[in-house]
C-alpha cells in the first residue's frame, strides 16, 4: 500500500496542467481543418491541419509539437511563415494536453509516439509528399521530436526550440525547486519515474539522441532561458560534433514574439533540408 500511494502521489505531482486553447487558426485568419486522429494505445489526438497553400503537386509538411503543459494553440504563431513558404502544417495536442485524450500519465516518449502518429497521418494524405516531412517542437516537444526522429527514417529535418540537454538534469532542478532532497528521496523518485515511463533518461536525453540523427537539426534557444539554460543548447551542438546549427534568441524559455525575426532563417533551414 505505501508503494501504491507513493506511485499515485508522484504521478499527481508530475501531471501536466491541461490548458484550454486560447486561440484558433480562424482567429488568426488561417484556414485550418480541426481533426481527431488515431494515436497510440487506442487514444485519439486533437489537431489542426493547415493544407498546402498551392494545390497540385504533393507538398512538404511540418508537424508542430508543443511543450509540457501547453497545447497546439500556443504553436499557432509558427504557422504563417511556414505556410507562406509552401509547407502544409499539422498542429497536435499531445495526450493529456489540450483536447486530446487523457492517460494515466504522459511522458517524453509518449510525446514522441504522438508525433509519430501525426507523421503517419500525413503520410496517408495524397496532397503530402511523404519524402519531405519535418518536425518542429518546443521544450519537451523538441526533445520528443529528436527522439522520434531516431525511431523513424522519414524525418528529413528537426527544428528544436528550447530543448533541454538531459531530462534527469531538468528533473533534478525541479526537485530542488520543490525543496526535495536528492538523497535518498529525489534519487528514488527519479528511478521510479524511469521505470514508469519505460525508458532510461540516459537513453532518451537529447544529448544521446541528437548524435544518432542523420537528418539536419536546427537548435533555437533563448539566451535568458531559466528552464533549460542556454548552455544546454551549446552542449547539444557540441554533442552533434558541430553538425547541428544553433540560433541564439534574446528571450527566455518560451521564445514568444522574439522568434519572429528569426523566422526567415528557420524557414530557410527547412527549405534547404527538404528540397523539392
Amino acid at each position: 500500500m505505501p508503494a501504491a500511494l507513493a506511485h499515485a502521489l508522484i504521478l499527481r505531482r508530475l501531471r501536466a496542467p491541461r490548458l484550454a486553447h486560447h486561440q484558433t487558426p480562424a482567429e488568426l485568419g488561417m484556414s485550418a481543418e480541426p481533426l481527431r486522429l488515431a494515436g497510440a494505445g487506442g487514444k485519439s489526438l486533437f489537431g489542426w491541419f493547415v493544407p498546402p497553400p498551392v494545390a497540385g503537386s504533393p507538398a512538404p509538411a511540418v508537424v508542430l509539437m508543443h511543450g509540457w503543459g501547453a497545447n497546439a494553440a500556443l504553436m499557432l504563431p509558427a504557422v504563417p511563415p511556414l505556410h507562406a513558404a509552401g509547407f502544409a502544417v499539422l498542429l497536435l495536442d499531445a495526450r493529456c494536453h489540450g483536447n486530446s485524450d487523457d492517460e494515466e500519465f504522459t511522458s517524453m516518449p509518449r510525446f514522441a509516439e504522438d508525433i509519430g502518429s501525426g507523421l503517419d497521418w500525413l503520410r496517408a494524405r495524397p496532397d503530402i509528399d511523404a519524402a519531405r516531412l519535418a518536425l518542429v517542437g518546443h521544450s519537451v516537444g523538441a526533445a520528443a521530436s529528436l527522439l522520434c526522429a531516431t525511431q523513424r527514417d522519414d524525418v528529413r529535418a528537426v527544428v528544436s526550440l528550447s530543448a533541454f540537454a538531459h531530462p534527469g538534469e531538468l528533473m533534478r532542478r525541479w526537485l530542488a525547486e520543490k525543496h526535495v532532497p536528492w538523497w535518498p528521496l529525489g534519487w528514488a523518485v527519479t528511478r521510479h519515474v524511469q521505470r514508469v515511463i519505460g525508458a532510461r533518461f540516459d537513453d532518451i536525453a537529447p544529448l544521446a539522441t541528437l548524435p544518432r540523427l542523420r537528418c539536419p537539426v536546427l537548435l533555437v534557444h533563448g539566451l535568458d532561458d531559466d528552464t533549460a539554460p542556454f548552455t544546454d543548447a551549446e552542449r547539444l551542438r557540441a554533442a552533434s560534433a558541430g553538425r547541428a546549427e544553433l540560433i541564439a534568441v534574446q528571450a527566455g524559455h518560451d521564445l514568444g514574439q522574439a522568434l519572429g525575426p528569426h523566422a526567415p532563417a528557420i524557414v530557410g533551414f527547412l527549405r534547404q533540408s527538404l528540397p523539392g
